[in-house]
Protein backbone atom coordinates (compact mmCIF):
# COMPACT_ATOMS: atom_id res chain seq x y z
CA UNK A 1 0.00 0.00 0.00
CA UNK A 2 1.39 3.45 -0.98
CA UNK A 3 2.09 6.35 1.48
CA UNK A 4 1.92 10.31 0.98
CA UNK A 5 5.10 10.23 2.42
CA UNK A 6 7.11 8.26 0.07
CA UNK A 7 7.45 11.11 -2.40
CA UNK A 8 9.00 12.83 1.00
CA UNK A 9 11.56 9.87 1.45
CA UNK A 10 12.31 10.03 -2.39
CA UNK A 11 13.73 13.73 -2.09
CA UNK A 12 15.26 12.97 1.00
CA UNK A 13 17.24 10.19 -0.45
CA UNK A 14 18.28 12.91 -3.46
CA UNK A 15 19.41 15.34 -0.82
CA UNK A 16 23.15 15.89 -1.03
CA UNK A 17 22.53 17.95 2.38
CA UNK A 18 19.88 15.51 4.07
CA UNK A 19 20.69 14.74 7.76
CA UNK A 20 20.09 11.05 9.30
CA UNK A 21 16.28 10.70 9.13
CA UNK A 22 14.40 10.35 12.16
CA UNK A 23 10.65 8.54 11.80
CA UNK A 24 8.13 9.39 14.37
CA UNK A 25 5.17 8.53 14.88
CA UNK A 26 2.68 6.58 17.04
CA UNK A 27 2.81 2.69 17.18
CA UNK A 28 1.45 0.76 14.40
CA UNK A 29 0.75 3.48 11.65
CA UNK A 30 3.61 1.77 9.24
CA UNK A 31 7.01 2.94 10.00
CA UNK A 32 8.69 -0.11 9.42
CA UNK A 33 6.65 -1.20 6.58
CA UNK A 34 6.82 1.85 4.86
CA UNK A 35 10.83 2.14 5.45
CA UNK A 36 11.17 -1.10 4.62
CA UNK A 37 9.49 -0.71 1.12
CA UNK A 38 11.32 2.29 0.12
CA UNK A 39 14.79 0.76 0.84
CA UNK A 40 13.71 -2.27 -1.27
CA UNK A 41 12.67 -0.23 -4.26
CA UNK A 42 15.58 2.57 -3.90
CA UNK A 43 18.22 0.91 -2.55
CA UNK A 44 20.70 -1.76 -3.76
CA UNK A 45 20.83 -3.12 -0.61
CA UNK A 46 18.91 -2.82 2.66
CA UNK A 47 20.24 -3.52 6.29
CA UNK A 48 17.67 -3.61 8.99
CA UNK A 49 18.66 -3.58 12.75
CA UNK A 50 15.58 -4.50 15.04
CA UNK A 51 16.21 -3.80 18.40
CA UNK A 52 13.38 -5.54 19.34
CA UNK A 53 14.02 -8.72 17.54
CA UNK A 54 17.83 -8.78 17.88
CA UNK A 55 18.47 -7.20 20.88
CA UNK A 56 22.26 -8.46 20.83
CA UNK A 57 22.85 -5.17 18.42
CA UNK A 58 22.31 -2.99 21.33
CA UNK A 59 25.91 -4.11 22.45
CA UNK A 60 27.20 -2.82 19.53
CA UNK A 61 26.11 0.51 20.75
CA UNK A 62 27.27 0.13 23.96
CA UNK A 63 30.67 -0.60 22.67
CA UNK A 64 31.20 2.56 20.75
CA UNK A 65 29.35 5.37 18.76
CA UNK A 66 32.19 5.52 16.28
CA UNK A 67 30.13 5.03 12.80
CA UNK A 68 32.89 2.85 11.04
CA UNK A 69 33.59 0.54 14.25
CA UNK A 70 29.54 0.20 14.48
CA UNK A 71 29.52 -1.12 11.10
CA UNK A 72 31.74 -3.59 11.43
CA UNK A 73 30.75 -4.49 14.54
CA UNK A 74 26.99 -4.82 12.97
CA UNK A 75 28.50 -6.33 9.55
CA UNK A 76 30.33 -9.11 12.07
CA UNK A 77 27.04 -9.70 13.56
CA UNK A 78 24.89 -10.29 10.53
CA UNK A 79 27.08 -10.86 7.80
CA UNK A 80 26.26 -7.70 5.94
CA UNK A 81 28.46 -5.33 4.23
CA UNK A 82 27.48 -1.54 4.30
CA UNK A 83 28.56 0.60 1.46
CA UNK A 84 27.76 3.65 1.63
CA UNK A 85 25.31 5.40 -1.02
CA UNK A 86 24.24 2.12 -1.97
CA UNK A 87 22.64 0.73 1.27
CA UNK A 88 20.28 1.75 3.17
CA UNK A 89 20.64 1.61 7.22
CA UNK A 90 17.32 1.06 8.75
CA UNK A 91 17.35 1.37 12.46
CA UNK A 92 14.27 0.35 13.87
CA UNK A 93 12.68 0.17 17.73
CA UNK A 94 15.74 2.57 18.23
CA UNK A 95 13.57 3.79 21.80
CA UNK A 96 14.95 -0.14 23.08
CA UNK A 97 18.73 1.16 22.55
CA UNK A 98 18.66 5.37 22.92
CA UNK A 99 22.28 5.26 22.09
CA UNK A 100 21.54 4.47 18.51
CA UNK A 101 19.58 7.44 18.14
CA UNK A 102 22.80 9.47 19.68
CA UNK A 103 25.09 7.79 17.17
CA UNK A 104 23.32 9.68 14.27
CA UNK A 105 25.12 12.86 15.09
CA UNK A 106 28.46 10.83 14.38
CA UNK A 107 26.81 8.73 10.82
CA UNK A 108 26.21 12.51 9.87
CA UNK A 109 29.67 14.39 11.23
CA UNK A 110 31.84 11.23 9.82
CA UNK A 111 29.81 9.21 7.31
CA UNK A 112 27.31 11.55 5.81
CA UNK A 113 27.16 9.60 2.07
CA UNK A 114 25.57 7.20 4.60
CA UNK A 115 21.32 6.75 4.29
CA UNK A 116 20.36 5.75 7.37
CA UNK A 117 17.09 6.00 9.02
CA UNK A 118 15.69 5.48 11.86
CA UNK A 119 12.46 4.51 13.61
CA UNK A 120 10.89 3.64 16.98
CA UNK A 121 7.17 2.94 18.50
CA UNK A 122 6.47 5.81 21.33
CA UNK A 123 10.09 6.84 21.07
CA UNK A 124 9.04 9.71 23.26
CA UNK A 125 8.64 7.36 25.85
CA UNK A 126 12.66 6.75 25.86
CA UNK A 127 13.83 10.39 24.97
CA UNK A 128 11.48 11.52 28.08
CA UNK A 129 14.03 9.53 30.22
CA UNK A 130 16.30 12.07 31.94
CA UNK A 131 19.99 11.06 30.81
CA UNK A 132 18.76 10.91 27.38
CA UNK A 133 20.40 13.25 25.51
CA UNK A 134 18.75 14.34 21.46
CA UNK A 135 21.66 15.18 18.89
CA UNK A 136 19.73 18.37 18.03
CA UNK A 137 20.62 19.91 14.75
CA UNK A 138 21.78 16.37 13.42
CA UNK A 139 18.56 14.45 12.69
CA UNK A 140 15.86 15.85 10.64
CA UNK A 141 12.63 14.22 11.95
CA UNK A 142 10.10 12.62 9.72
CA UNK A 143 5.89 12.39 11.27
CA UNK A 144 4.10 9.43 10.40
CA UNK A 145 0.30 9.31 10.39
CA UNK A 146 -2.46 6.64 10.14
CA UNK A 147 -3.41 6.86 6.87
CA UNK A 148 -5.88 9.66 5.58
CA UNK A 149 -8.88 9.45 3.79
CA UNK A 150 -7.01 10.25 0.23
CA UNK A 151 -4.56 7.10 0.79
CA UNK A 152 -7.32 4.86 1.92
CA UNK A 153 -9.16 5.35 -1.31
CA UNK A 154 -6.25 4.59 -2.78
CA UNK A 155 -5.37 1.30 -0.95
CA UNK A 156 -9.45 0.17 -1.74
CA UNK A 157 -9.08 0.74 -5.40
CA UNK A 158 -10.68 4.05 -5.20
CA UNK A 159 -7.75 5.91 -7.54
CA UNK A 160 -10.00 7.24 -9.94
CA UNK A 161 -11.92 8.60 -6.95
CA UNK A 162 -9.29 10.46 -5.61
CA UNK A 163 -8.12 11.69 -8.47
CA UNK A 164 -11.42 13.30 -8.90
CA UNK A 165 -11.42 14.99 -5.65
CA UNK A 166 -8.11 16.61 -6.59
CA UNK A 167 -8.98 17.81 -9.55
CA UNK A 168 -12.52 19.43 -7.92
CA UNK A 169 -13.21 23.40 -8.21
CA UNK A 170 -15.87 25.64 -6.15
CA UNK A 171 -17.24 26.09 -9.76
CA UNK A 172 -17.36 22.61 -10.74
CA UNK A 173 -18.93 20.44 -7.94
CA UNK A 174 -18.40 17.04 -8.55
CA UNK A 175 -21.60 15.18 -10.28
CA UNK A 176 -24.49 14.10 -7.79
CA UNK A 177 -23.53 10.43 -7.62
CA UNK A 178 -19.79 10.67 -7.17
CA UNK A 179 -20.82 12.98 -4.60
CA UNK A 180 -22.95 10.17 -2.92
CA UNK A 181 -20.59 7.84 -3.74
CA UNK A 182 -17.15 9.57 -2.06
CA UNK A 183 -19.91 10.07 0.71
CA UNK A 184 -20.23 6.42 1.73
CA UNK A 185 -16.39 5.89 1.28
CA UNK A 186 -16.36 8.35 4.19
CA UNK A 187 -18.70 6.25 5.94
CA UNK A 188 -16.73 2.59 5.51
CA UNK A 189 -13.48 5.05 6.78
CA UNK A 190 -14.94 6.67 9.75
CA UNK A 191 -15.65 2.91 10.66
CA UNK A 192 -12.00 1.26 9.30
CA UNK A 193 -10.16 4.16 10.12
CA UNK A 194 -6.71 4.83 9.00
CA UNK A 195 -4.40 2.23 11.16
CA UNK A 196 -2.67 0.53 8.30
CA UNK A 197 -3.58 -3.31 10.33
CA UNK A 198 -7.20 -2.24 9.89
CA UNK A 199 -7.00 -1.18 6.60
CA UNK A 200 -5.34 -3.86 5.52
CA UNK A 201 -7.70 -6.29 7.04
CA UNK A 202 -10.80 -4.57 5.11
CA UNK A 203 -9.01 -4.55 1.63
CA UNK A 204 -8.50 -8.33 2.48
CA UNK A 205 -12.08 -9.34 4.18
CA UNK A 206 -14.21 -6.44 3.44
CA UNK A 207 -15.67 -6.79 6.69
CA UNK A 208 -16.13 -3.51 9.43
CA UNK A 209 -16.56 -6.60 11.83
CA UNK A 210 -13.19 -8.31 11.49
CA UNK A 211 -11.77 -4.94 11.30
CA UNK A 212 -13.32 -3.92 14.55
CA UNK A 213 -10.77 -7.07 16.07
CA UNK A 214 -8.23 -5.87 14.43
CA UNK A 215 -8.45 -2.11 15.93
CA UNK A 216 -9.35 -4.03 19.90
CA UNK A 217 -5.81 -5.86 19.15
CA UNK A 218 -4.33 -2.50 18.38
CA UNK A 219 -5.96 -1.22 21.37
CA UNK A 220 -4.48 -3.59 24.10
CA UNK A 221 -0.88 -3.58 22.26
CA UNK A 222 -0.91 0.52 23.10
CA UNK A 223 -1.91 -0.41 26.88
CA UNK A 224 1.03 -3.12 27.00
CA UNK A 225 3.21 -0.21 25.87
CA UNK A 226 2.94 2.12 28.75
CA UNK A 227 4.09 -0.67 30.92
CA UNK A 228 7.23 -1.17 28.59
CA UNK A 229 8.56 2.48 28.46
CA UNK A 230 7.02 4.31 31.20
CA UNK A 231 7.28 3.99 34.75
CA UNK A 232 5.25 1.96 37.22
CA UNK A 233 3.42 5.10 38.59
CA UNK A 234 2.79 6.75 35.20
CA UNK A 235 1.27 3.53 33.87
CA UNK A 236 -2.39 3.55 35.46
CA UNK A 237 -2.13 7.64 34.69
CA UNK A 238 -1.33 6.95 30.96
CA UNK A 239 -4.43 3.90 31.30
CA UNK A 240 -6.85 6.65 32.07
CA UNK A 241 -6.32 9.27 30.17
CA UNK A 242 -5.79 6.80 26.76
CA UNK A 243 -9.50 5.77 27.59
CA UNK A 244 -10.79 8.72 28.09
CA UNK A 245 -9.49 10.74 25.19
CA UNK A 246 -11.84 9.11 22.35
CA UNK A 247 -14.88 9.74 25.00
CA UNK A 248 -13.44 13.48 25.21
CA UNK A 249 -13.26 14.52 21.20
CA UNK A 250 -15.26 17.84 20.49
CA UNK A 251 -15.47 19.17 23.97
CA UNK A 252 -13.20 21.46 26.40
CA UNK A 253 -11.35 18.48 28.44
CA UNK A 254 -11.38 18.44 31.63
CA UNK A 255 -9.05 16.44 33.96
CA UNK A 256 -11.19 15.97 36.50
CA UNK A 257 -13.46 13.81 33.58
CA UNK A 258 -11.10 11.35 33.21
CA UNK A 259 -10.61 10.57 37.26
CA UNK A 260 -11.68 13.37 39.63
CA UNK A 261 -9.75 11.14 42.36
CA UNK A 262 -6.66 11.96 40.44
CA UNK A 263 -4.43 15.28 40.73
CA UNK A 264 -4.58 17.01 37.65
CA UNK A 265 -0.90 17.45 37.35
CA UNK A 266 -0.45 13.84 37.45
CA UNK A 267 -2.97 13.30 34.29
CA UNK A 268 -1.47 16.06 32.67
CA UNK A 269 2.16 14.61 32.60
CA UNK A 270 0.60 11.79 31.37
CA UNK A 271 -1.39 13.70 28.67
CA UNK A 272 1.86 15.40 27.74
CA UNK A 273 3.40 11.92 26.83
CA UNK A 274 1.16 11.03 24.97
CA UNK A 275 0.85 14.24 23.01
CA UNK A 276 4.28 13.64 22.91
CA UNK A 277 4.12 10.14 21.13
CA UNK A 278 1.13 11.24 18.79
CA UNK A 279 -1.20 9.43 20.49
CA UNK A 280 -3.24 12.47 21.37
CA UNK A 281 -3.40 15.88 20.13
CA UNK A 282 -4.38 19.33 21.90
CA UNK A 283 -6.74 21.80 20.27
CA UNK A 284 -5.50 24.79 22.12
CA UNK A 285 -7.83 27.81 21.91
CA UNK A 286 -6.55 30.95 20.55
CA UNK A 287 -7.14 34.49 20.01
CA UNK A 288 -7.50 34.05 16.29
CA UNK A 289 -5.87 37.95 15.68
CA UNK A 290 -2.93 36.45 13.45
CA UNK A 291 -0.13 34.13 13.05
CA UNK A 292 1.65 32.71 14.17
CA UNK A 293 -1.07 31.13 16.34
CA UNK A 294 0.74 28.84 18.90
CA UNK A 295 1.76 32.93 20.25
CA UNK A 296 -1.97 33.78 21.95
CA UNK A 297 -2.55 29.63 22.21
CA UNK A 298 -4.21 28.92 25.89
CA UNK A 299 -2.50 25.38 27.63
CA UNK A 300 -5.40 25.58 30.09
CA UNK A 301 -8.24 25.76 27.75
CA UNK A 302 -8.01 22.68 24.93
CA UNK A 303 -10.12 20.24 23.44
CA UNK A 304 -8.29 17.00 21.91
CA UNK A 305 -7.87 14.88 18.69
CA UNK A 306 -7.22 11.06 19.03
CA UNK A 307 -4.69 9.12 16.84
CA UNK A 308 -7.68 7.77 14.48
CA UNK A 309 -11.00 8.23 14.08
CA UNK A 310 -11.58 4.02 13.94
CA UNK A 311 -9.95 3.45 17.02
CA UNK A 312 -11.78 6.24 18.40
CA UNK A 313 -15.38 4.87 17.07
CA UNK A 314 -13.89 1.23 18.42
CA UNK A 315 -12.92 2.53 22.07
CA UNK A 316 -16.56 4.33 22.49
CA UNK A 317 -18.56 1.40 21.66
CA UNK A 318 -19.21 2.76 18.36
CA UNK A 319 -17.93 0.58 15.63
CA UNK A 320 -19.77 0.61 12.41
CA UNK A 321 -22.34 3.09 13.26
CA UNK A 322 -20.85 4.88 10.68
CA UNK A 323 -22.47 3.27 8.08
CA UNK A 324 -26.25 2.67 9.16
CA UNK A 325 -26.11 6.55 10.38
CA UNK A 326 -27.21 8.95 6.85
CA UNK A 327 -26.12 12.41 9.02
CA UNK A 328 -22.11 11.39 9.23
CA UNK A 329 -22.16 14.83 11.40
CA UNK A 330 -24.65 13.43 14.21
CA UNK A 331 -22.87 10.56 15.05
CA UNK A 332 -22.04 11.16 18.85
CA UNK A 333 -23.45 14.32 19.03
CA UNK A 334 -20.88 15.54 16.06
CA UNK A 335 -18.06 14.22 17.60
CA UNK A 336 -16.83 11.53 15.20
CA UNK A 337 -17.01 14.34 12.29
CA UNK A 338 -14.74 16.74 14.29
CA UNK A 339 -12.64 13.72 14.91
CA UNK A 340 -11.87 13.18 11.38
CA UNK A 341 -12.01 16.85 9.91
CA UNK A 342 -9.07 17.10 12.70
CA UNK A 343 -6.81 14.01 11.74
CA UNK A 344 -7.21 14.83 8.10
CA UNK A 345 -5.69 18.67 8.96
CA UNK A 346 -3.56 16.84 10.73
CA UNK A 347 -3.05 14.71 7.80
CA UNK A 348 -2.33 17.41 5.20
CA UNK A 349 0.70 18.99 7.80
CA UNK A 350 3.89 19.48 6.97
CA UNK A 351 5.46 15.73 7.36
CA UNK A 352 8.98 17.14 8.74
CA UNK A 353 7.34 19.35 11.83
CA UNK A 354 4.84 18.07 14.58
CA UNK A 355 0.72 19.32 13.85
CA UNK A 356 -0.41 21.82 16.12
CA UNK A 357 -4.02 22.50 15.95
CA UNK A 358 -6.21 25.26 17.33
CA UNK A 359 -9.98 26.38 17.31
CA UNK A 360 -11.30 29.69 18.98
CA UNK A 361 -13.66 30.53 21.62
CA UNK A 362 -15.40 33.55 22.79
CA UNK A 363 -17.06 33.68 26.26
CA UNK A 364 -19.26 35.88 27.00
CA UNK A 365 -22.60 36.89 29.44
CA UNK A 366 -24.90 36.87 26.57
CA UNK A 367 -23.32 34.59 24.09
CA UNK A 368 -20.70 32.33 23.66
CA UNK A 369 -19.09 31.62 20.29
CA UNK A 370 -16.59 28.69 18.99
CA UNK A 371 -15.07 27.81 15.91
CA UNK A 372 -14.26 24.21 15.37
CA UNK A 373 -11.11 24.92 14.02
CA UNK A 374 -8.59 27.61 12.72
CA UNK A 375 -6.51 27.30 9.66
CA UNK A 376 -3.70 29.34 8.27
CA UNK A 377 -3.64 29.98 4.88
CA UNK A 378 -1.11 32.55 3.48
CA UNK A 379 -0.86 34.90 6.18
CA UNK A 380 -4.43 34.79 6.94
CA UNK A 381 -6.18 33.28 9.73
CA UNK A 382 -9.35 31.41 8.76
CA UNK A 383 -12.52 29.54 10.58
CA UNK A 384 -13.78 26.36 9.54
CA UNK A 385 -16.54 24.99 11.43
CA UNK A 386 -17.87 21.20 10.75
CA UNK A 387 -21.38 21.85 10.22
CA UNK A 388 -24.35 19.92 8.75
CA UNK A 389 -27.10 23.09 9.01
CA UNK A 390 -27.54 25.48 6.03
CA UNK A 391 -24.68 28.67 5.56
CA UNK A 392 -26.33 31.43 7.11
CA UNK A 393 -26.53 29.25 10.59
CA UNK A 394 -22.90 29.43 11.33
CA UNK A 395 -23.24 32.37 13.94
CA UNK A 396 -19.81 31.35 15.79
CA UNK A 397 -18.29 31.73 12.22
CA UNK A 398 -19.94 35.26 11.24
CA UNK A 399 -18.88 36.46 14.54
CA UNK A 400 -15.11 36.16 13.96
CA UNK A 401 -15.72 36.76 10.27
CA UNK A 402 -16.31 40.40 11.63
CA UNK A 403 -14.47 40.78 14.88
CA UNK A 404 -11.29 39.68 12.73
CA UNK A 405 -12.19 41.04 8.89
CA UNK A 406 -11.49 38.39 7.48
CA UNK A 407 -12.94 37.53 3.72
CA UNK A 408 -14.08 33.87 3.94
CA UNK A 409 -14.53 31.18 6.30
CA UNK A 410 -14.97 27.17 5.59
CA UNK A 411 -17.78 24.93 6.17
CA UNK A 412 -16.85 21.35 6.43
CA UNK A 413 -20.26 19.12 5.97
CA UNK A 414 -22.13 16.79 3.73
CA UNK A 415 -22.84 19.33 0.82
CA UNK A 416 -21.07 19.64 -2.38
CA UNK A 417 -18.56 22.37 -3.09
CA UNK A 418 -19.54 25.53 -3.10
CA UNK A 419 -19.10 29.16 -2.51
CA UNK A 420 -21.57 31.66 -0.83
CA UNK A 421 -19.84 34.61 0.21
CA UNK A 422 -18.43 34.54 2.49
CA UNK A 423 -18.28 30.84 3.50
CA UNK A 424 -16.48 28.19 1.61
CA UNK A 425 -18.06 25.07 1.59
CA UNK A 426 -15.72 21.87 1.67
CA UNK A 427 -17.25 18.38 1.56
CA UNK A 428 -15.74 16.29 3.78
CA UNK A 429 -13.77 14.52 1.46
CA UNK A 430 -11.96 16.99 0.26
CA UNK A 431 -10.29 18.11 3.02
CA UNK A 432 -6.52 17.29 1.53
CA UNK A 433 -7.52 19.72 -1.27
CA UNK A 434 -8.92 22.70 0.96
CA UNK A 435 -5.47 24.99 0.08
CA UNK A 436 -6.37 25.09 -3.45
CA UNK A 437 -9.94 25.67 -3.09
CA UNK A 438 -8.96 28.56 -0.61
CA UNK A 439 -6.72 30.43 -3.20
CA UNK A 440 -9.80 30.28 -5.59
CA UNK A 441 -12.13 31.76 -3.03
CA UNK A 442 -9.88 34.21 -1.69
CA UNK A 443 -8.92 35.24 -5.28
CA UNK A 444 -12.44 35.42 -5.80
CA UNK A 445 -13.32 37.46 -2.70
CA UNK A 446 -10.27 39.56 -3.29
CA UNK A 447 -11.02 40.69 -6.61
CA UNK A 448 -14.63 42.20 -5.67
Amino acid sequence: MNRNVESELLRWKKDDRRLPLLVRGARQVGKTYTVGKFGREQFDDQLEVNFELEPRYGACFDDSLDPRRLLDNIGAISGHVVVPGKTLLFLDEVQICPRAILALRYFYEKLPDLHVIAAGSLLEFAMAQEDFRMPVGRVQYLFMRPFSFGEFLDAVGQNQARQQVRACRLSEPLPPVLHQHLLSLVRTYLAVGGMPAAVSEYVASGSVIRCGKVQASIAQTYRDDFGKYATRARVPHLQSVFGAIPRMVGRKFKYSAVDSSVQSRELKAALDLLERAGVVYRVRQTSGAGLPLEVEADDRNFKVVFLDVGLMQHLCGLSGEALMIEDLLSIHSGAVAEQFVGQELVASSEPFERSVLHYWAREARTSNAEVDYLVSHGARVLPLEVKSGKMGSLRSMHLFLKQYDTPCGLRVAQHPHGYLPPVVSVPLYAIERLKPLLSEALDGAISQ
